[in-house]
């Protein structure tokens, strides 16, 4: 019974992520979690070879080889709640 509810609540979330996940710039993608450090990387290019980042506000990290997206990093991300950023573009 308790698998099962945990299941179905995974199941849940992975459908109100699925669109969500559609956006995203290419349709494949790996995501790895370093839970000491809460930081999500999602990578969209293995190896991901970033050639310029842009750090938005709230410690939302977007990598760059040339102009298309490598990557995402989220600092804290345990602690997100879908809010938009603003972008600030580093060098």
């Amino acid at each position: 019974m308790a698998k099962e509810i945990v299941r179905e609540e995974m199941i849940k979330e992975i459908f109100r992520a699925t669109p969500h996940l559609l956006k995203f710039p290419s349709g494949r993608m790996w995501i790895d979690y370093d839970k000491g450090a809460d930081v999500l990387y999602i990578n969209f290019k293995k190896p991901q070879k970033a050639t310029d980042s842009e750090m938005l506000k709230a410690g939302i990290l977007i990598r760059y080889r040339g102009d298309q997206v490598v990557g995402i990093t989220i600092l804290e991300a345990s602690k997100r709640k879908g809010n938009n950023q603003k972008r600030q573009r580093t060098h």
